[in-house]
């Protein structure tokens, strides 16, 4: 009776580990793990980095007092909370707002400001217009294309400073041009709608106070990214965004890396 009732406990002992054993080698993290009360299968596919994404605190951009479109806002909010400007200052541009703004790398806004823009409504660039003359360049051409840019401070032929955002396309942003009086570039700039702003051939003129306070300190010594709003497809379909305050979209989204985008360039 004694040997029957100690191997009665020595199975009994062994049940009881059982689970611990399972629980150690199991492929999920619970939420004591993963610091955030959400469970996540950790797979091939699905690193561990990745999971620890899921479960972090929401970040945001901090726009501070400065009005903002809802868009812009969101799109925002992603980069900070994806990490997508990859720790560089950045700039988030609102065609349909005609409105510039310029964030630190960590997503504090460092000012903001009215824009002039291309002529034409449009999302893409015509291949090849950054070796066309100017005069070449139809209206319906003249769009300031959407997308994610690497972008630095350079000078052109006059040698005088401006941020390229994409140089086979002849994108920059700059201070506002005021050549041509019958344009009214800086007129344009000082309403209050966007309505007027669609003059340029595609580069993006801002106000050059705002050009020599915010834009060129921003990006003094360092890259930047530059975020081009879409307005004719929607933010997702160009930078693979999702809505920070969306937990749904949040976790499907993991899979986009900085500088992996669609629209990356």
């Amino acid at each position: 009776m004694l040997a029957q009732a100690v191997l009665v406990s020595l199975l009994g002992l062994s049940a009881l580990m059982k689970p611990v054993a399972a629980a150690s080698s199991s492929s999920y993290l619970s939420a004591s793990d993963s610091g955030a009360g959400l469970m996540v299968n950790v797979t091939a596919s699905t690193p561990v980095e990745s999971a620890a994404v899921l479960g972090k605190p929401v970040r945001r951009a901090n726009f501070g007092q400065e009005e903002a479109s809802l868009e812009s806002q969101k799109l925002a909010d992603w980069v900070v909370d994806s990490d997508n400007n990859g720790k560089l200052p950045f700039v988030v541009i609102d065609k349909v707002r005609a409105k510039v703004f310029v964030f630190s790398a960590e997503g504090q806004l460092r000012g903001a400001a009215a824009a002039l823009l291309g002529m034409a409504v449009g999302d893409d660039s015509v291949p090849g217009i950054g070796q066309r003359k100017l005069s070449s360049i139809r209206p319906n051409e003249r769009t300031t294309a959407a997308g994610r840019f690497v972008a630095s401070l350079d000078r052109d032929i006059n040698g005088k400073e401006l941020l390229w955002v994409d140089y086979d396309s002849s994108l920059s942003l700059h201070r506002v041009v005021t050549g041509q009086p019958n344009e009214r570039r800086a007129e344009r700039l000082a309403t209050p709608t966007p309505l007027d702003n669609r003059v340029s051939f595609g580069c993006i003129n801002v106000p050059v106070k705002f050009y020599d306070d915010v834009v060129s300190p921003a990006f003094t010594g360092t890259d930047g990214i530059v975020y081009i709003l879409p307005e004719t497809r929607s933010a997702r379909e160009v930078f693979g965004s999702y809505d920070v305050l969306d937990p749904s979209g949040r976790q499907a989204s993991v899979q986009f890396a900085p500088g992996s985008t669609p629209a990356a360039r």
